[in-house]
């Protein structure tokens, strides 16, 4: 057992999810600074072969593991997050505008199930203070760039927002996730609909092949959707030329979850991660790759908690994974125990 599973995971649940997290990305920012932190914590977590390199979307990732967006909002971490040993790092969801979010409290977690629910609803610092942070990056660490709209934009106006971030994050980052499947900002999986999503990620391709370079771009799709639903995403994918698919974002279900329902009904609305969303992000991984034919990269996140849960994930089609929720139950260990399978096993 892990350090951090025996000692530090035991204490950190003691304390108000969203507090522990704002403590614990003060911590990160201030050993972020120091290089020869970063390099005792790299020697203890990174594990590099060239076996687990990854060519996709034209960037070359040193592994196939990597942060899903959510937990370094408004980049403040992700230098100090590459050496945990992660392949590559996305930040946001990123707004034009800085905004609060949702009330609180606004994140839950469940823990006998390895689960979190959340509606924190796009909180962030805004896009400008994002682009000064990634300014001032140290390392050769790959950034995504997750973007989407403020609460009090129509989405009539939505693909302003959306091109508005791009703009911005463009010469920081290496490729860019158009976020239309959180379900915490009203209205916003509305934009998920056939021609609301075809008409925004052609604008979106439009200004990116306008750019010297184009960067790839993904779509982020919920997991709350039926095959025709995902039959239209396919399509869409494919028409529009976008690079890939993220599959998948939380859901509102709350099948799979242990605890009493006045528990459930206690906590409210938000979305789920954790382990009980692992089959149903992994369905959906494995749909798309198959009636596709393989033709649509997928970046495969949604419960992986095991060195096993991200190599079926890889087993179902996605080309690489991405943790959150499983990085905050089982820590930086977990993404040395996957690498290390990886290796393991020849994937």
């Amino acid at each position: 057992m892990s350090l951090y599973r025996l000692l530090i995971r035991p204490l950190l649940i003691q304390f108000n999810p969203e507090t522990i997290h704002r403590f614990t990305f003060t911590c990160f920012k201030a050993f972020q600074k120091s290089k020869i932190i970063r390099s005792i914590v790299s020697a203890q977590f990174r594990v590099e072969s060239s076996s687990l390199e990854r060519e996709l979307f034209g960037l070359k990732f040193p592994n196939p593991v990597g942060l899903a967006a959510g937990l370094d909002k408004n980049a403040e971490a992700f230098d100090f997050l590459g050496s945990m040993g992660f392949g590559f790092v996305e930040i946001g969801t990123l707004t034009p505008k800085a905004q609060s979010g949702n009330p609180k409290p606004r994140l839950f977690r469940f823990v006998n199930d390895k689960a979190l629910v959340n509606r924190m609803g796009f909180n962030n610092e805004g896009v400008e203070e994002a682009v000064e942070r990634l300014q001032k990056k140290r390392t050769n660490i790959i950034i995504g760039g997750n973007i989407g709209k403020n609460k009090n934009t129509p989405n009539e106006e939505a693909t302003d927002d959306y091109l508005k971030c791009f703009d911005a994050l463009y010469p920081y980052v290496d490729y860019f996730v158009v976020n239309v499947s959180s379900p915490n900002t009203p209205n916003l999986r509305e934009l998920q609909g056939k021609e609301p999503l075809k008409r925004l990620l052609n604008e979106i391709m439009d200004v990116n092949r306008s750019k010297e370079k184009t960067k790839p771009v993904l779509l982020k799709i919920t997991p709350d959707v039926n095959n025709s639903q995902l039959d239209d995403i396919i399509e869409i994918v494919q028409e529009t030329k976008i690079d890939g698919i993220v599959a998948t974002n939380t859901t509102i279900s709350r099948e799979g979850l242990s605890y009493p329902e006045s528990r459930i009904k206690q906590v409210g609305a938000g979305g789920l991660s954790g382990q009980p969303l692992r089959e149903k992000s992994t369905q959906v991984i494995r749909y798309i790759h198959e009636k596709s034919g393989g033709k649509i990269p997928v970046i495969g996140v949604g419960g992986i908690l095991t060195k096993e849960d991200a190599l079926e994930k890889l087993d179902a089609g996605a080309s690489l994974v991405q943790i959150y929720t499983g990085f905050i139950y089982e820590g930086p260990a977990l993404v040395k125990a996957i690498n290390k399978e990886l290796i393991r096993n020849k994937v």
